[in-house]
């Protein structure tokens, strides 16, 4: 039987590192693309990162009730089309959803059965480390994201998993038990 599981935690906790290598050691998990209003980053590409919908798009969607879950994070949309999880989930896959603390409540409201993980970072001056290290922020940004993931990790409870990303391997491993059982 095809399972429902999320991902979630703040930005820089490491969540989408970790779903990235689980889903490249998982064959039988597909990862369910969600769809923004944000602007691509110069990596990104649209169908395979996210769906990148314009504002209008989005909300039209959202009114139409094509969403399992969406939900306004910094300031942009989010939201996970019904209709892809489940093509996923009756093809035979297990379907990974990477979604902020917001979405996994909607999710879990509709579907029980879905299992939750939260990412952690090991504290807050990691956090904001690893946020600027990775150079796509500016400063304001930065402090905002570090806000942000403080209400965030309030919420961490909500979980049924919550994995400490101290050290990569040692949560992918932690992940990957979840994913197997």
């Amino acid at each position: 039987m095809s399972r429902l599981f999320i991902v979630s935690g703040p930005s820089g906790a490491g969540k989408s590192s970790l779903c990235k290598a689980l889903l490249e050691s998982c064959p039988q998990l597909k990862l369910s693309i969600s769809c923004t209003t944000r602007s691509p980053r110069p990596s990104e590409l649209d169908g395979h990162d996210y769906h990148f919908l314009t504002p209008n798009d989005f909300h039209q969607q959202q009114q139409a009730g094509h969403f399992l879950e969406w939900a306004e994070v910094h300031g942009n949309f989010y939201g996970t089309r019904q209709k892809d999880v489940e093509h996923q989930l009756n093809q035979g896959y297990d379907v990974l959803l990477e979604i902020d603390w917001q979405g996994a409540a909607q999710v879990a409201n509709k579907i029980p059965s879905t299992q939750r993980v939260f990412i952690l970072p090991p504290s807050i001056g990691d956090l904001k480390k690893r946020l600027t290290s990775r150079g796509q922020d500016d400063t304001s940004t930065i402090e905002q994201r570090v806000a942000a993931a403080e209400a965030e990790m309030t919420h961490a409870h909500e979980a049924h998993h919550r994995i400490i990303n101290d050290d990569f391997k040692h949560a992918l491993h932690d992940l990957k038990q979840l994913f197997q059982s």
